[in-house]
């Protein structure tokens, strides 16, 4: 009885032994590798309305507390119906609003969830942007691109699930599609 309960605390302490260490071994690759940051998309930032006049500024004494300050309202998405100030009136003494940016044309986010994990692409009219190519477990991906397209392929065995990306010319077109069993 009591060599069988010595091989079993020697069998119980191998065994633990060895799923720590390949646990280890596991997580320092995974954590390097498929667990990587996401890509932010940057949001068009909306400028100062403050006047530029040449008043003084207030004294730190006169201003309230940050925790009392209101938040700002959001921008009114009408256009403004009169944009010349009517008589009497001067701009300075107008409301104003936000001017809108438009420097950079509009983007859409769109996501695509193929065999083997999902892309998501930031589509502007003229050209394209990976936002994350996230792969299922067990599958991995791997992204290439130039000037005017991209390959994001997901593999996993002897199947891949491949999205191309092009947009030489015209608005970026996606295109999906399976290859192997």
């Amino acid at each position: 009885m009591r060599s069988g309960l010595v091989q079993l605390g020697a069998w119980t302490t191998a065994t633990g032994a060895a799923v720590a260490l390949s646990w280890l071994g596991v997580h320092a690759v995974l954590v390097d590798t498929v667990f990587e940051q996401p890509a932010a998309v940057q949001l068009p930032s909306v400028p100062s309305t403050e006047p530029t006049g040449t008043s003084p500024p207030a004294s730190p004494s006169a201003a309230p507390p940050p925790s009392a300050v209101a938040p700002d309202p959001a921008p009114d998405p009408s256009p403004d119906p009169d944009p010349d100030p009517t008589p009497g009136t001067t701009a300075a003494s107008r409301p104003t609003t936000p001017a809108r940016k438009t420097s950079s044309p509009p983007s859409t986010v769109h996501s695509y969830p193929v065999l083997g994990g999902r892309v998501a692409l930031d589509q502007r009219p003229t050209e394209a942007k990976l936002v994350s190519a996230v792969p299922e477990a067990g599958w991995s991906v791997q992204v290439w691109h130039g000037d005017q397209w991209m390959q994001i392929n997901f593999s996993k065995d002897d199947r891949a699930s491949v999205v191309m990306v092009s947009w030489n010319d015209h608005p970026p077109t996606v295109q999906t599609f399976v290859v192997g069993n």
